[in-house]
């Protein structure tokens, strides 16, 4: 019989685990307010007349800096036998990702900062989780999570009662930026897709490093052809390099750091439950720091909300207990038969 005195004791490792989850989250949740909050800062101290710590540049130099934590974590997959492993196919499937995810989804989410407000942004987002499960299950043909796929929708309809109630129903108005925000929401979506389908055998330190830098190359491209040569002028104006470490240091390596551990040695379900809380979180942190004013919708589409987020736990619960049942009438079964060959 095998010894189960190991398997009760507490791991620790899943609580240090379970807590980086939640610092990523707060960290990821706050990051838009950070976004807005030094944009405001550069519109306060502008270089001969312009504001340089722009999104453009934040996005820019932000990746850049990113790579440092990704080259101290990942640098041993980049090995001449895993390089040499990686077809055609897995290139292109990595340069489609790096194009939406590190170029377009970024830059359409920071174009929506600039004409909205963090809210509209956060609440907008709610689309993600119950178009995902769809395409989850239509596309990858994974199977389909009604617990989850309901408390998304749940979720879907809070976020619009905060919208709708916002400013007495001034802020339904779907602008320019709430668009940019619906399209960069579709295009994290289809990023994810595609690293999903073609990419579960590239080691993750290739796709993390390739994907940033080539996304990033790009997105400098898509900006100077739009903007002019200029538009990158003071990417490394003094009042850039003060302030971008705030965005770097929090968001971005502080950020990483615990979202890679967390990822490590939490437990799935409590990563999915910090994570159910960020849009509430992204919200809150947007009122401290930017004092925005989510409206009379708050509390009401926060309960609602709240109560995607019981329903998707209690489907993950039930899940996780029906598969544990599983198991334990499998190796029951197992251990009433006489036969033990192979």
């Amino acid at each position: 019989m095998a010894d189960t005195s190991q398997s009760s004791k507490p791991n620790p490792n899943i609580l240090f685990g379970a807590v980086l989850a939640w610092v990523a989250v707060m960290i990821y949740a706050s990051s838009n307010s950070i976004v807005t909050l030094l944009t405001d800062i550069g519109e306060v101290h502008q270089v001969m007349g312009r504001n340089a710590i722009t999104v453009c540049n934040l996005l820019t130099l932000g990746s850049l800096i990113s790579l440092v934590p990704m080259v101290f974590f990942f640098h041993k997959d980049w090995t001449r036998e895993n390089i040499k492993k990686l077809t055609r196919r897995d290139w292109t499937l990595l340069s489609i990702s790096a194009v939406l995810s590190s170029a377009i989804t970024p830059g359409l989410f920071f174009f929506a900062l600039d004409h909205t407000t963090v809210t509209n942004v956060v609440l907008i987002g709610r689309i993600d989780p119950p178009l995902f499960i769809l395409a989850a299950a239509f596309i990858l043909k994974e199977q389909f999570d009604g617990w989850a796929f309901l408390g998304g929708l749940i979720a879907l309809v809070g976020a619009v009662t905060i919208i709708i109630f916002k400013d007495g129903g001034t802020s339904s108005n779907f602008g320019i930026g709430e668009l940019a925000a619906f399209v960069a929401t579709l295009t994290f979506i289809t990023s994810t897709i595609v690293t999903r389908v073609g990419l579960k055998e590239v080691p993750l330190g290739i796709f993390s490093i390739y994907r940033t830098v080539v996304g990033t190359c790009i997105y400098i491209a898509l900006a100077l052809y739009l903007y002019g040569a200029n538009h990158f002028q003071d990417l490394f104006a003094p009042v850039v390099l003060k302030w971008i470490w705030i965005y770097a240091i929090i968001v971005i390596i502080i950020g990483q750091f615990a979202w890679n551990l967390g990822l490590k040695y939490a437990r799935s379900g409590d990563v999915a439950l910090a994570t159910s809380f960020s849009p509430l979180a992204a919200i809150t942190i947007a009122m401290v720091l930017l004092d925005e004013n989510p409206g009379a919708g708050l509390i009401p589409g926060g309960i609602i909300i709240l109560g995607g987020i019981v329903v998707a736990q209690y489907g993950r619960r039930m899940k996780e207990k029906a598969e544990k049942r599983a198991m334990e009438e499998a190796l029951r079964l197992e251990g009433s038969a006489n036969f033990k060959g192979i």
